[in-house]
Formats: structure tokens, C-alpha cells, sequence
């Protein structure tokens, strides 16, 4: 079956790729393992040196890669450099910090010497989605190879492009041949991939659904693994809040990449005593968003990735509206070519409705009323996910005490929440396990090695 990238905005074929054959894929999985044998005995200064020469060639060809995200997924070009930027951001990082994060730490045990170190396991399969398509492969696939792991990629389908060009980029930054590749199969073959005796551990950012299987697959064979999954984050509207600078915030966070982020707010708590007025300007903001063809600068909003997506999305709004939910503004497709749906406020949000219970992957805010500041964390919490939050308010002691409270992988205070190379990223709950990012993420696919000496 081949694999199709279609452009969004228009619905045209933009290519096809073939699809491997299962000889094709296994030899490609023992190329990349044999290159490991070679790749972990190489220096950091080496590795440094190829991280720094990655960020050279993002930035060279920025607007090229740029161009290529948006064409394939439909992210605003606006947004499409800001993620090249970040992506060599974080090649930056880790050239900075690999080395000091992945050191030798001494231990006093009684011993004459001993000490933890920390070697690479080995090939790391990543399953990795299209909604960022280089930031996502890139946040994993750095720190994995400066810890000396070798990588093997499964995009998604649709961004099939965007996965060959970043193994061209590995080749153009220097790397040796098979330190990194792309393997050109379907989602029904990755079970045998993670099942393979050279796979090492798994990675996967994707749906909750899609996390259970890999984690189920991965499980069976005793292979680690990090999730981030889905998220339906929380963003807390207190009474002292500075409307004006939260409704600026909500509009960015829940309508960055047409709302098809994971740390996307989703869910807007908002006290009963500023709903008003929060209101008034977070539909405002919303109705005079700029919608249309991604490639253009002056282009707020883009289209969803598939069609097929915004047709869930639609059925998860007309649904909630069925259960009493009222749409202030927006609640469907945008007619004429192309996956553009309208930026959708939905109030009188209630548990029970699909803009509630479940996340709304794409350009639709649920909006809920909460009583006080309790059970504003209340409805925080009710919820299968836990990726992040934000809570707006001028009181930041009481803010601390309420971040203690939310069950999340990271709470922002007067920010909306994103991910950022120094911070570690990553769930809990229905939102997955383990973390990317920072210190912590460059040591999950390690071996924490004990060394003791008399």
C-alpha cells in the first residue's frame, strides 16, 4: 500500500511513497543496529560536533523545511519556521549539556570507589505523529543519539515527506550512515518491529489508544518505553486574573496549529464572577482570527491535517451540542476545498459531553463554569488525562498551593503551557509515562549502570 501526502488546504495529492516490503524493513533494522556497535564508542566531542552542525543545516534550510510542513500538514508557515527554530534550539541544548548530563556521578558506599554511569541500550524505535512533525521526531531523536542510542523511525503516514527529508538532514549534518533512518511502513507493522530482538525501547507520541497498544506490544517483549499521549489541558480563569492578558493566552494556546497540539488548552475553567468578561473577549479574539491558505504569513489558522479528523471533531461538537452545549461562536466546517474548520467556542460545557470527558483535537474551546477556586481544581482533575495546566491569577502563593493540586505533568502560572528543551515534558495519567526534554529525557534510554570498586 502506498503511502499518500495529501496538502490540507486544497485536498491534492502532493506524492506518494512506496511502502516497503518486510525484507526491506528488517535489513534497514540490522543496518541500524550494526551502526550502533560503532556509534556508542564515539567521543562527545564528536557527538557535539554533529549536533552543532544539525542546527546549522535547520537554520540553512529553514524556509525550505518550513514550506514542506506546511504544504503537508497544513501548519500556518508562520509557525512551520518557528518549529524548524526549535528544533535547532534543542540541537544547541544538548551540545551544551550531553556530555554533563550523561557523566560519570560517584557514589559513597563504603566502596573503594564507586560510581553510576551511563551507557546507551541500544536501537530506539520511535512512533511519532504529524502534528509537529520535525520538533516531535527531533525532541526524541537528539538526546537519544548524543546518549549513543542509534534511531529507527516510524512517522506518521501523512507526514511521510517530512520523515525522508529528516533522514536527509542526518546525512547532511554529517552523521554516519545508518545512525538514523526512516523505515516506510504502515502502523500495522510496527508490532513486529517492537518485537524485533535489536529494538532496545520504544517511544511513541500519539493517541491514548495508540499508547496502550505499543505499551501492550513493548510489555510482552520487556522493552522500556516512553509515552506522551493525548491531553485535555486545563486552563484556570481565577477572579484576580488579568482577563485581557488570559484571553490573549487562550486564543494562542488553544488555537496554535488550528488546535492540534497536545498541550493545546483545552478545557476553560473560568469563575463564575469573570465568565462575562472573559467571554466577551475570548469571542472577540476568536471571530477575528485570519483563516486561509497556511503558506500565506498573514494566515492565522490553517486547515486540520486530514479530513477524516475534522470529521470526528465535528461529530464530538454536534454531540456535546445535543447534550445541551451552545456554540457562542463557530461549530463547523468551513465550506469549500480543503480540512478548515471554524474556530468554536462551546459554553454551557457539562461531564457527560464529549467537549468535556473527551480531548478535542482541534480548533474548539470548551468552556466551563466553575463555582470557586476548589472546584475549579475539581474540574481540572475530572479528567483521564494529565499533561499540562495553566492557572491564571495575581496571587502566586496561592497559585503554588494549586499547582501542588493539579494532577499534570507540568503546571504554568500566568503562561500557557509548552514545551520548552531545559524543562522535562511529559504526562501522566491517560496522557502516558517517562520524559522527554531536560536532563531527565536524555536519561530514559539509558543504562543507569552500577559500578563498585573495592
Amino acid at each position: 500500500m502506498a503511502l499518500v501526502s495529501m496538502n490540507p488546504a486544497t485536498g491534492e495529492l502532493i506524492k506518494e511513497f512506496r511502502s516497503w516490503s518486510e525484507g526491506e524493513t528488517y535489513e534497514t533494522v540490522e543496518k541500524v543496529y550494526k551502526a550502533g556497535h560503532s556509534w556508542r564508542q564515539t567521543s562527545f566531542t564528536e557527538r557535539i560536533r554533529l549536533a552543532l552542525a544539525m542546527a546549522a543545516v535547520l537554520r540553512r534550510q529553514k524556509e525550505d523545511l518550513a514550506s514542506m510542513i506546511t504544504l503537508e500538514m497544513g501548519k500556518p508557515i508562520s509557525e512551520a519556521r518557528a518549529e524548524v527554530e526549535k528544533c535547532a534550539l534543542l540541537c544547541d541544548y544538548y551540545a551544551e549539556h550531553a556530555k554533563a548530563f550523561l557523566s560519570n556521578e560517584d557514589i559513597e558506599s563504603g566502596a573503594g570507589k564507586s560510581y553510576v554511569r551511563f551507557d546507551p541500550l541500544g536501537t530506539i524505535l520511535a512512533v511519532m505523529p504529524w502534528n509537529f512533525p520535525l520538533w516531535q521526531v527531533f525532541r526524541f531523536s537528539i538526546p537519544a543519539l548524543m546518549a549513543g542510542n542509534t534511531v529507527l523511525l516510524k512517522h506518521a503516514s501523512n507526514t511521510t515527506w517530512c520523515a525522508l527529508s529528516i533522514e536527509g538532514l542526518f546525512a547532511s549534518a554529517g552523521f554516519p550512515e545508518n545512525i538514523f533512518r526512516s523505515l516506510m511502513i504502515g502502523s500495522g507493522d510496527v508490532a513486529g518491529v517492537i518485537r524485533d530482538r535489536r529494538i532496545a525501547g520504544v517511544t511513541l507520541t500519539g493517541s491514548s489508544k495508540a499508547g496502550q497498544a505499543v505499551a501492550q506490544t513493548a510489555g510482552a517483549s520487556l522493552k522500556k518505553t516512553v509515552l506522551e499521549l493525548g491531553g485535555s489541558d486545563p486552563f484556570i480563569v481565577l477572579p484576580d486574573a488579568d482577563i485581557g492578558q488570559a484571553v490573549e493566552a487562550a486564543v494562542t494556546s488553544r488555537m496554535i496549529n488550528a488546535g492540534q497540539s497536545c498541550v493545546a488548552a483545552k478545557r476553560f475553567i473560568v469563575e463564575k464572577t469573570v465568565m462575562d468578561k472573559f467571554l466577551e473577549g475570548f469571542k472577540s479574539k476568536m471571530e477575528a482570527l485570519v483563516i486561509g491558505d497556511p503558506i500565506y504569513d498573514s494566515t492565522q489558522v490553517g486547515p486540520m491535517a486530514r479530513m477524516d479528523l475534522r470529521d470526528s471533531l465535528h461529530q464530538q461538537v454536534q454531540k456535546s451540542i445535543e447534550l445541551g452545549a451552545k456554540a457562542l461562536t463557530g461549530g463547523g466546517p468551513i465550506d469549500g476545498p480543503g480540512a478548515f474548520y471554524q474556530p468554536t467556542i462551546l459554553v454551557d460545557v457539562k461531564p457527560g459531553m464529549p467537549a468535556y470527558d473527551e480531548e478535542m483535537f482541534g480548533p474548539v474551546a470548551s468552556v466551563i463554569v466553575a463555582g470557586n477556586t476548589d472546584e475549579a481544581i475539581e474540574t481540572a482533575n475530572d479528567t483521564d488525562y494529565g499533561l499540562g495546566a495553566s492557572i491564571w491569577t495575581a496571587d502566586s502563593e496561592l497559585a503554588e498551593a494549586l499547582a501542588a493540586r493539579i494532577e499534570a505533568g507540568a503546571v504554568f502560572i500566568n503562561g500557557f503551557v509548552k514545551s520548552d528543551p531545559r524543562l522535562p515534558f511529559g504526562g501522566i495519567k491517560d496522557s502516558g509515562y517517562g520524559r522527554e526534554l531536560s536532563i531527565y529525557g536524555i536519561r530514559e534510554f539509558v543504562n543507569i549502570k552500577t559500578v563498585w570498586m573495592r
